[in-house]
């Protein structure tokens, strides 16, 4: 079983950018894809992007692209995802999540384990 734990969220001025971190143990990381979600207070969990188990394939979705980079470094199991000009609509807990299976899913029940979340907050 893969575990993830998540780093690099805190607070950060409209404009600005961070760099959130996801952690993997476990053997099977390199096969599986992987993905970013959130949860604003009071809304649903949504995707935010993926990443197919050798990096080739990125999906972002529609408010995040063009600003957000997911990447992935199989040898160190470690994925990334990059924020710049971050807004406060950015503002949520994220998630990293990762399905045992190679190609990208922006539908959360397709992924079968998670991590315990990062908070990130953008003021105005």
């Amino acid at each position: 079983q893969v575990q993830l734990v998540e780093s690099g969220g805190g607070w950060v001025q409209a404009g600005g950018s961070l760099r959130l971190s996801c952690a993997a143990s476990g053997r099977t990381f390199s096969s599986n894809a992987m993905g970013w979600f959130r949860q604003a207070p009071g809304k649903e969990r949504e995707f935010v992007a993926t990443i197919s188990h050798r990096g080739g394939t990125t999906r972002y979705a529609d408010s995040v692209n063009g600003r957000f980079t997911i990447s992935r470094d199989n040898a160190k199991k470690l994925v990334y995802l990059q924020m710049n000009s971050l807004k406060p609509e950015d503002t949520a807990v994220y998630y990293c999540a990762g399905r045992t299976a190679y190609n990208t899913s922006p539908k959360a029940d397709q992924y079968d384990y998670w991590g315990q979340g990062t908070q990130v907050t953008v003021s105005s």
